[in-house]
């Protein structure tokens, strides 16, 4: 059996501060006193084992898994595809991947909703897939929209799509957020440019992928993801990776 290449430094460099004075809720979540280090446990590091099983057939659809039959959600229809990879660029097969977001008008499907966009009656807003032996993922969705947040007195933040990833365990997951390629809101979101490299960002930037469009049906979006090393993606939750 072929041993693993050790862990690449990272650059903590690359990550933002906790406290970023710009991106209001950061003034109340960050921590003020020294970070403990608490050990898992064995539950927390022995499985869940995701199988193909456990993954409906319209999991991935985002189009049609809320959808009444004969029907599908509203607004321009993407296709968003990737690979996960680790640090030494090897494809990370069978992954599991779960992504969320709002409807095209901006909107999110949950109680406490407080954008006045119209809901989507066929759109749930989250999905789930496993990468395939080669590390690849695929989503068919809609744009999701812009929306407003309370954060200054015009603050909206760039469409984006949530993404979650878990690697061998509960203990092992990864959450971080996608953006779409030319869009304006992206520099001026404070939770965007808390982060201090540029190159960090961009790690977050779906690409457009004329390749992969399906012609008069779905523009398509590559977003490839890099669990650690120094060419890692930026996760939200944390800063080393899986």
């Amino acid at each position: 059996m072929t041993a693993k290449p050790p862990f690449l430094p990272r650059d903590r460099n690359w990550h933002p501060p906790a406290f970023a004075p710009a991106y209001n809720s950061s003034r109340l979540r960050s921590p003020r006193q020294a970070l403990l280090s608490l050990p898992t446990t064995p539950s927390e590091e022995a499985g869940p084992v995701f199988g193909h099983s456990l993954i409906g057939q319209l999991d991935h659809d985002l189009l049609h898994n809320y959808a009444t039959a004969g029907e599908s959600a509203i607004g321009p229809r993407i296709l968003v595809h990737g690979q996960v990879r680790d640090q030494s660029g090897r494809p990370l097969p069978h992954t599991l991947v779960e992504i969320w977001q709002a409807n095209s008008g901006g909107r999110y499907r949950h109680q406490k909703e407080s954008y006045i966009a119209a809901l989507d009656a066929n759109f749930g807003g989250c999905g789930r897939c496993l990468t395939d032996s080669e590390g690849h993922y695929r989503f068919i969705t809609v744009q999701p929209g812009p929306y407003p947040w309370p954060n200054g007195p015009n603050s909206w933040r760039p469409a984006h799509i949530h993404f979650s990833l878990f690697g061998e365990a509960f203990a092992q997951r990864l959450i971080t957020q996608m953006y779409f390629e030319g869009d304006p809101l992206i520099w001026e979101c404070p939770i965007v440019t808390s982060i201090p490299q540029r190159e960090a960002i961009e790690s977050l930037i779906a690409t457009l992928d004329l390749a992969e469009t399906l012609p008069m049906d779905m523009i398509a979006w590559r977003f490839d993801i890099t669990l650690r090393g120094r060419a890692q993606t930026w996760f939200e939750n944390r800063a080393e990776g899986l």
